[in-house]
């Protein structure tokens, strides 16, 4: 097996400092590798139907609850900031793939929904988008990749719990 990136960054750590305990770096250093290759593959069958992946994750969020949804609710949702959320409405609006419609009692409040083109594109590009990352994970087998969910899992839950950001 060729040894990546973080191990190289790691023995390279334990040459200069010896003593360096470096097993958070061995796990925290892939995580953030991964995701940093796998945004800047930027998701080939969303990036042919001219979306970013934030936007698709609004989408999604909306399509999948099934019910109108406000900014804030998005935000929470897609863990994105309200101000993030909103310029991303305002472009997929413009697209017509959501409509807003006011709160009749709090005019601060707006209501999103997908329009009828906006759910026939969810429900076309999801499968797509899950046979690319199937193909992404391709090189791990069926229990390795159950493995990994289970224990990124665990993680998250405990990231969650101390540092906040659990969906509520």
């Amino acid at each position: 097996m060729t040894d990546d990136i973080v191990a190289s960054v790691v023995r390279q750590w334990q040459t200069v400092n010896p003593d360096l305990d470096t097993g958070p770096m061995e796990i925290i250093g892939r995580i953030n590798r991964c995701a940093a290759l796998l945004q800047q593959a930027e998701d080939a069958p969303l990036r042919s139907a001219g979306l970013t992946r934030a936007e698709f994750d609004l989408l999604g969020a909306v399509r999948r609850t099934d019910r109108e949804l406000t900014p804030g609710e998005l935000a929470r949702e897609t863990f994105s900031s309200g101000a993030a959320v909103t310029k991303r409405l305002r472009a997929l609006q413009d697209r017509a793939l959501v409509e807003r419609r006011g709160d009749d009692r709090d005019r601060r409040v707006a209501h999103v929904r997908l329009t009828d083109e906006g759910r026939a594109l969810v429900d076309r590009l999801l499968p797509e988008q899950l046979a690319y990352e199937r193909s992404v994970l391709a090189g791990l087998d069926r229990p390795g990749r159950d493995e990994l969910a289970s224990r990124l899992s665990e993680l998250l839950v405990q990231l969650e719990g101390r540092l906040g950001g659990a969906r509520r």
